[in-house]
């Protein structure tokens, strides 16, 4: 088994310049980093694209700007990581044009789908063979014997749903496939939430419909909650502690919640989680000075 441990980052695009100093940090200064360390993908979207789930993002993108973004993280060795988890796709959203144009674009056999839909992802496999497709935790699979059907399917990785990642008996079950469950480690939803599967089908029809304006109500949605201090008071957080011992158990993947959060809430999770403690306010401050020299704006 390897020794790797691989971080899943949010952010494709939108913060796409956040990703690319932060892997600078890693190239130019690796000893600041916890050891065995290594991005495994970047996960998201491009604006307007239909299939995606799980947050709306509403715009387009060129396909100069497809082809530049995806190259980008490829060209460092780390796939995208398109999360095409739009739970009300039918067989006529599988032709979208868009949508199989970035299919096109990054098709090359590095890059990767997190799945939700059964039309989508049977089109996927017959289509586009050669991405990783990758069981997404908006399906929300909450039974012991549920998922371990699903570790039975042709799964690059399962994402393990937040509401299992204490629950022992779950746990002891997936351990002898531990290094294809993919956890997360800050989320900032309450265990148990009731309006997250309703969430996700919201946002779902919003893309679909080109509707930026989600107003969910969902208490969970507050921005004086949306700092890593705070997340860090949750109860699905994970410790960096907590996250050592899972290694030690054989999970191999850990995954950084922040698609649609602040920049501030991002970068902070990356340097808890990746950043060894004594190295911390130098790479904060690595980060924060390159912004700055190329004159973008801070977070």
């Amino acid at each position: 088994m390897s020794d790797t441990i691989y971080w899943h980052l949010p952010g494709l695009c939108y913060l796409g310049l956040l990703n690319h100093i932060f892997i600078l940090a890693m190239e130019r200064h690796p000893e600041a980093f916890r050891d065995g360390y290594k991005i495994g993908s970047v996960y998201g979207t491009f604006p307007g694209a239909i299939w995606n789930g799980g947050r709306t993002m509403i715009g387009s993108s060129s396909s100069k700007e497809i082809r530049q973004i995806i190259s980008a993280y490829n060209q460092k060795g780390i796939p995208a990581r398109f999360t095409w988890t739009n739970s009300l796709l039918t067989e006529e959203h599988v032709h979208d044009t868009y949508c199989n144009l970035i299919m096109r674009i990054a098709d090359n056999g590095m890059n990767q789908v997190l799945v939700n839909s059964p039309v989508l992802e049977d089109y996927l496999r017959k289509t586009w063979s050669q991405y990783k497709l990758i069981s997404s935790t908006t399906k929300r699979i909450l039974s012991k014997d549920d998922l371990l059907r699903e570790l039975e399917k042709d799964y690059y990785l399962v994402v393990l749903d937040y509401d299992l990642n204490r629950n022992e008996t779950v746990l002891k079950a997936i351990e002898p496939q531990a290094d294809r469950i993919e956890i997360l480690v800050n989320e900032i939803c309450q265990p148990g939430c009731k309006y997250r599967t309703q969430h996700y089908l919201e946002m779902s029809r919003h893309q679909l419909e080109f509707d930026g304006d989600v107003n969910f109500p969902c208490p969970n949605h507050s921005d004086d909650k949306r700092t890593f201090t705070e997340c860090m008071k949750r109860p699905a957080f994970m410790s960096v502690e907590e996250v050592e011992r899972y290694v030690k158990r054989g999970f191999r993947n850990f995954k950084i919640v922040g698609r649609g959060l602040p920049k501030q809430f991002v970068l902070d999770s990356y340097i808890y989680f990746m950043v060894k403690e004594e190295h911390q306010d130098f790479i904060r401050g690595f980060v924060l000075n390159t912004l700055r020299q190329m004159n973008a704006k801070t977070i």
